[in-house]
């Protein structure tokens, strides 16, 4: 009988929130409710407004929890919003019970503001979790950021187009799964189109770091940017500087959809969930437009060597204020995060199941049509091939990304230029590293 009480005790404990609270504070008749920010997807109907909806008619009114979505912004310009709000600035609108959140945000408002997730699941519970997803979410010791949802990269592009390309010069798909078939692909692009851009690269510092990584050595500085004496940093940004300079590749501004849906370029290079903002139709400058029929390839990896999957994107983090509102915020972190559920949420958003669970369900899953069906495989070679790197970076990182990124663009055309005219490749590609070594 004791053991019997002992294991009701301790089942108590793993099911309540922030202790052994077998009480409910919530009630249908007095409902409490959570605000939330979120990044996933700016339309208005985009696939987490929709499942809130369904939570709040459901689960939410059964047990008296409604969320309310105040803000959908996205990932760059998330810290900002939430550290005004969290410092009570004049203009700035109040502090989300619910947020999206990356762990170097909570490190500046303290973790002592947020709740703590290993409170509110179990050691069982959270064993069903990918392990580097939580790990991630770690905060000194607190589960400060839990993951609901993660990003990749992958290379997309415009299948109608590249049948033509490939059809006429002998380039496959298998010849992009590195980086020297890439580069060499982008060079006969360029001649066959005419002087059109092979791919347009979202993040061509997170890139180039991916195949310095592959080489060897550390990569970062103390103040978090990048080591610049490490000479296989140097040799992966030459790399892709040589191609740049040569407009066989460029910078997508500000996405490669963008260049993609107008035929600037026939492929690119960005986050998996990017695949929300692709057309249907391509436009080309001339007024001519045809099907997309968008394909999907895994991100390219630096040859001979094994590939690096970058795993990147935020996390759910609430904000500590009563118990009320915490029990709420356990409650509607459960309900998102169940298999089946958190991996219809992930397929219309391109993002990766954060459940083991999830992830064994993928390939049984009824896509909603080809190109989303390719996103998944390619997830999936590179989750059982590649090896998994978690990115992070601070606001800093991504001011210093995003001046070099424009100063770069505005460089392009002249440099363009200047190797039609026989300037010589490598020190126009000198100058790109020069430019990325003054960046403070």
């Amino acid at each position: 009988m004791k053991r019997l009480l002992v294991w009701m005790l301790m089942l108590l404990c793993a099911t309540g929130l922030g202790g052994c609270q077998s009480k409910t504070t919530l009630s249908p008749a007095a409902p409490v409710t959570l605000t939330m920010w979120h990044v996933y997807g700016e339309q208005a109907d985009s696939p987490m407004n929709r499942l809130i909806a369904q939570f709040n008619e459901t689960v939410g009114k059964e047990k008296g929890i409604i969320i309310d979505v105040t803000v959908v912004t996205n990932s760059v310009e998330l810290s900002p919003q939430l550290l005004d709000a969290h410092a009570n600035k004049p203009g700035a609108p109040a502090m989300p019970d619910l947020f999206s959140s990356f762990p170097g945000i909570i490190k500046q408002m303290g973790v002592e503001h947020v709740l703590d997730w290993q409170d509110c699941f179990s050691e069982e519970e959270l064993s069903h979790f990918v392990k580097e997803f939580t790990a991630e979410g770690m905060v000194e010791d607190h589960l400060a950021v839990f993951p609901v949802s993660k990003s990749s990269y992958a290379l997309f592009m415009n299948g109608s187009q590249f049948d033509r390309f490939s059809a006429e010069t002998g380039v496959s798909c298998s010849d992009l799964a590195d980086w020297d078939g890439f580069f060499d692909a982008a060079a006969r692009y360029y001649e066959w189109s005419g002087g059109k851009s092979f791919c347009a690269l979202d993040y061509l510092l997170h890139n180039m770091e991916l195949d310095a990584m592959a080489q060897g050595g550390s990569l970062y500085a103390a103040d978090g940017w990048y080591d610049l004496e490490n000479p296989f940093l140097r040799e992966a940004w030459m790399q892709f500087a040589r191609p740049f300079v040569q407009g066989h590749i460029s910078l997508s501004d500000p996405y490669a959809s963008t260049q993609l849906t107008t035929g600037e370029a026939l492929t690119g290079i960005g986050s998996t969930a990017g695949i929300l903002y692709f057309n249907d139709i391509v436009t080309y400058p001339d007024n001519t437009s045809e099907p997309t029929n968008l394909r999907v390839l895994p991100l390219p990896k630096t040859t001979g060597k094994t590939g690096i999957m970058p795993v990147t994107g935020v996390g759910l983090s609430a904000y500590r204020t009563t118990d009320q509102k915490a029990e709420a915020a356990s409650v509607f972190l459960h309900w998102f995060t169940e298999n089946q559920r958190n991996l219809e949420f992930v397929v219309e958003t391109g993002y990766m199941p954060v459940n083991n669970g999830a992830f064994d369900a993928i390939n049984s899953y009824p896509f909603p049509n080809e190109s989303y069906r390719e996103l998944y495989e390619s997830i999936k070679t590179m989750r059982e091939t590649y090896t998994p790197f978690v990115q992070t970076a601070d606001n800093n990182f991504y001011r210093r990304a995003n001046a070099l990124y424009e100063e770069l663009r505005q460089m392009q055309p002249s440099l363009h230029q200047r190797a039609q005219q026989g300037e010589s490749i490598d020190l126009l590609a000198e100058e790109t590293w020069d430019l990325f070594c003054s960046v403070q």
